[in-house]
């Protein structure tokens, strides 16, 4: 068993305010305990706080140049790739989620650091702009400059993309950060804190801590954080744009999604369906942008569910550290109780239950297993529909037209993610064009790190990754001078 009885705090390892507040970390598998970690307090989260404000008032890092950042997160990202396989190895172990998908996730690591240093490396950090009026004698140098305080919010999904996604701009651009982890990922983001603490950091540009959504909540609510970065529940980033609007603090918000694959008369199923293996039940199902509408023409629609019933039904559940296992446990009991609600709710809905149902796997009640489900015959207007589930539960609507099927997937109070299926790039791309979200991917096409990542309406403000991503974390200043 592992013990982790210290907590980061502005680069140094310290004695928790409360050294008996250890959590157990069990396995979603079997419940049998992994290990045990510190869990930080109010005033850990002040005391890092504190570090990270005299850090960024007075310490090197906001003033170093751009270029010595870069080299720090190239070496995070060296001492990371250098310990993936047990960086994936204790995610799966701590998550549930399937060895398959955590290590497959350790390159897409790499390509969004690298996606962030190109966008970094090609940054005016300082600018001096042409006059749109030759006749003035004054030059405009605008310059771009660290916000100050960050704290990074994450969920407990996908730990390591999700803090590369923050950490990364974030200190590129010459913040300080507190990055809050969810409790259930405390052995995985204390090996992310090992990297930054070995890669040489600054004394209080960096603090990781695990802690509870009330501790959370003193985080955001410090006055001395000047940037709030969350990703999480559409519900919890409402709580925090309401306290980041009263204090006036910057805020980006990532958030849920309940993303439609639009299936086009002409696709190829068998394309089809080996994309929505990973586009729809990736991680267990427990992703936000995973796309768990699945919109079938009316003409082809009994092909569809009956495909994606083959599909569905061919994945191997159980350990997730077992190399065929495709899809693993939820990562909580009352999450596999919410998940197995939701399914009972689309009974009672009136949706035809295809494949799977609210029964355990049959070998798997220790742990917190859920039975993959496919729902036909599913009016967009139902709660299976609407509402993200954030499990291995997938509805088939049928549409009339493109035209209806835009609308269907236009129709709902996310906009985060997305996918359009056909033979025909150029109607793809015209579909897409309409669909109210910010990500579509085409006949299973991988998501981009270059470009901007985020949702609309209820998924979230703001954007990350890539050139558009790093700048979220500065402040621009504009400097006029006489020639």
């Amino acid at each position: 068993m592992i013990i982790r009885d210290r907590l980061y705090i502005g680069g140094s390892w310290v004695t928790p305010s409360d050294p008996d507040l250890l959590l157990d970390i069990r396995s979603p598998h079997d419940r049998s305990v992994l290990g045990r970690v510190a869990q930080a307090a109010d005033a850990d989260m002040d005391a890092a706080v504190a570090a990270a404000r005299e850090a960024f008032d007075h310490g090197p890092w906001p003033r170093t140049d751009p270029k010595e950042r870069q080299e720090v997160i190239r070496r995070v990202n060296a001492l990371r790739e250098a310990r993936s396989d047990e960086i994936a190895a204790t995610i799966s172990a701590e998550n549930g989620s399937a060895g398959w998908f955590t290590k497959a996730g350790q390159p897409f690591l790499t390509r969004q650091v690298e996606a962030y240093l190109k966008a970094a490396g090609e940054l005016g950090w300082e600018e001096v702009l042409a006059p749109s009026d030759p006749s003035v004698d004054f030059d405009t140098v605008v310059r771009r400059e660290p916000i100050g305080v960050v704290a990074a919010v994450i969920p407990w999904n996908s730990p390591f993309s999700a803090a590369t996604a923050k950490l990364t701009p974030a200190l590129l651009a010459g913040n300080t950060v507190v990055l809050k982890v969810s409790p259930e990922n405390s052995l995985s983001m204390m090996l992310l804190a090992d990297l930054f603490h070995e890669a040489g950091l600054p004394e209080g540009v960096l603090s990781v801590l695990p802690a509870d959504r009330e501790t959370s909540e003193h985080l955001v609510s410090h006055p001395d954080v000047d940037k709030i970065a969350f990703t999480g529940s559409t519900r919890a980033g409402r709580r925090i744009a309401s306290i980041a609007g009263e204090q006036l603090k910057r805020v980006s918000l990532e958030l849920g999604g309940k993303s439609a694959a639009v299936v086009l008369e002409d696709a190829d199923l068998p394309t089809v369906m080996q994309g929505l293996r990973f586009g729809s039940l990736a991680n267990n199902g427990e992703a936000c942008i995973l796309q768990t509408r699945i919109l079938a023409p009316r003409s082809r629609y009994e092909e569809v569910v009956t495909a994606l019933k083959e599909m569905v039904e061919s994945l191997k559940v159980g350990d997730p550290s077992e190399p065929d296992t495709f899809i693993g446990p939820m990562i909580r009991r009352d999450q596999q109780q919410r998940v197995i609600d939701y399914i009972r709710l689309g009974i009672e809905e009136g949706a035809r239950l295809v494949t799977g149902g609210p029964e355990v796997p049959p070998g798997l009640e220790q742990g917190y297993y859920v039975t993959p489900t496919v729902f036909a015959d599913v009016d967009n207007g139902m709660r299976i529909a609407q509402e993200e589930i954030f499990g291995p539960v997938l509805v088939v609507i049928a549409y009339d037209d493109e035209d209806d099927a835009v609308r269907i997937a236009n129709d709902s109070e996310y906009g985060l993610s997305g996918g359009v299926w056909t033979a025909s790039p150029e109607r793809a791309l015209a579909v897409a064009r309409r669909l109210r979200t910010g990500t579509v991917t085409l006949n299973g096409s991988p998501m981009s790190f270059d470009g901007p990542f985020g949702g609309h309406k209820a998924s979230g403000v703001g954007r990350e990754y890539g050139a558009v991503g790093l700048n979220g974390y500065v402040e621009y200043k504009t400097i006029t001078r006489r020639r």
